[in-house]
């Protein structure tokens, strides 16, 4: 069972973020596009579910966004992963990106990167290492 079903992000140019999000998106997985006028959804590949049923990030058009400190946390399976999703967001043009680097006072083991997107939503790539 996942956890999220969806996020919703506001951003204020629909253009900007596709171009920013379609670069990142795929990379975590997310490889199905739908757009509308105001808002594009990228999503889990098919695989047998119903389009509703997979995991999805949804964007939509708010002239008046502001961006708050709330964070979008992506899980990564490895450091390696985090470091080449973090190479991944520089590419597509991410913003005060933060790492990737231990963040041992979250937990040993913690290691992440932050960064925001075009509109200043923030987001995380992270992998908790258990002993």
């Amino acid at each position: 069972m996942a956890i999220i079903d969806h996020v919703d992000l506001r951003v204020r140019d629909r253009e900007r973020a596709h171009r920013f999000f379609s670069v990142l998106l795929p990379e975590l997985g997310l490889t199905r596009v739908w757009q509308g006028e105001e808002w594009t959804t990228y999503a889990e590949p098919r695989d047998g579910r119903p389009d509703w049923q997979r995991c999805f990030v949804s964007t939509t058009v708010d002239a008046e966004h502001t961006p708050t400190k709330n964070c979008v946390a992506f899980q990564a399976p490895s450091r390696e992963e985090v470091d080449r999703l973090a190479a991944v967001a520089r590419e597509a043009g991410a913003r005060n990106i933060e790492g990737p680097e231990p963040y041992s006072e979250a937990m040993p083991g913690y290691y992440a990167v932050f960064f925001e997107d075009l509109d200043g939503n923030r987001f995380e790539v992270c992998h908790r290492m258990y002993d």
